[in-house]
């Protein structure tokens, strides 16, 4: 089983939460969401929950990027226009230079899996793109998360 599967019960319900609502231009030709799309929704989400964990300024303009360098999506249901995909967002894995970020996709107010997803990234030095050791304050707010924290850009109530 892999540690996504272990970590979803908990996920859900204890991780950092992104909303957001499928436009129409995301969808593909049979009206749901397009499978390339989640890696676009991902990357929001994960920017927020960096922002959100308080590190926006020491990974995105600061001294340290973070490289994405793997990821799998594994879908279950469909996602629609105009329905609010809450986007719950946790760290399930910690490395020497690497973090891996589980991503639960739900239509906002369902308890259903849409999508779930793992990503590893790498923590780079922004100057010379060399991997860096992921400092104890990163480590240890990647690790603490953003429980209950939920980010709106759906503006809107669950559908």
């Amino acid at each position: 089983m892999s540690e996504l599967a272990k970590h979803n019960s908990h996920h859900a319900t204890h991780a950092f939460h992104y909303l957001l609502r499928v436009r129409y231009f995301e969808c593909d030709a049979q009206r749901v969401v397009f499978n390339a799309r989640y890696g676009d929704y991902i990357d929001l989400a994960v920017t927020e929950f960096v922002r959100a964990i308080g590190f926006r300024d020491v990974l995105i303009d600061g001294p340290f990027e973070y490289q994405l360098v793997k990821q799998t999506i594994e879908w279950k249901l469909p996602a629609r226009f105009d329905q609010t995909l809450d986007v719950a967002v946790s760290t399930v894995r910690l490395g020497t230079t690497s973090f891996t970020i589980a991503v639960e996709f739900r239509i906002a107010g369902d308890e259903q899996l849409v999508a779930q997803a793992e990503t590893v990234y790498v923590l780079a030095d922004a100057a010379t793109m060399n991997k860096a050791t992921l400092p104890d304050d990163l480590r240890a707010a990647l690790t603490r998360g953003a429980p209950g924290v939920i980010v709106d850009h759906a503006s809107c109530s669950p559908r």
